[in-house]
């Protein structure tokens, strides 16, 4: 993309493993079914470091701290709004999102999962899922990223039992 890459909004998401090799999924609020799981994510706020940007997103969408990295995606990833997308984020002129993705170990008590951490809550629900459904789960304007994601990240995730 390169030079393009101007045009989209910097943000990062955050795959949360369980020490089992599950990952966290969060339920976008006030979304239909049937594209309504997702990672966390968020913007980058000017000149923040991306590392500490995932950790504050992923406590502010889920409210979780006890975690350690695990790796990040080499290069941004990114995917365009769809041209019927209302979102302020395009009507800011952003084309789209391009993330760097981290990957975390969730170490703590799911006692601190709390989704009203950060109000207005991006999620109304969460649980543990495996990360090659991501894709499927996700609004289709985001599958190709998430799949991006799931390559890279496929070494520390548990195998689901799904046929290739």
């Amino acid at each position: 993309m390169g030079d393009d890459l101007a045009l989209y909004r910097p943000n990062v998401g955050v795959v949360l493993f369980h020490p089992d090799g599950r990952v966290w999924y969060g339920r976008r609020a006030n979304t239909p079914d049937p594209y309504n799981w997702q990672f966390p994510q968020g913007g980058v706020d000017a000149g923040e470091d991306l590392a500490q940007a995932a950790r504050r997103e992923l406590a502010e969408e889920s409210g979780a701290h006890s975690v350690t990295y695990l790796g990040r995606t080499d290069d941004w990833l990114a995917y365009d709004f769809p041209a019927d997308h209302g979102g302020t984020k395009a009507m800011r002129g952003w084309k789209g999102q391009k993330q760097v993705w981290f990957a975390f170990r969730f170490d703590g008590e799911e006692a601190e999962f709390d989704l009203e951490a950060h109000l207005p809550a991006e999620f109304d629900a969460w649980r543990w899922g495996y990360l090659d459904e991501a894709a499927d789960l996700v609004v289709p304007f985001k599958r190709a990223s998430y799949e991006a994601v799931a390559r890279a990240f496929a070494d520390f995730a548990a195998p689901s039992g799904r046929s290739a």
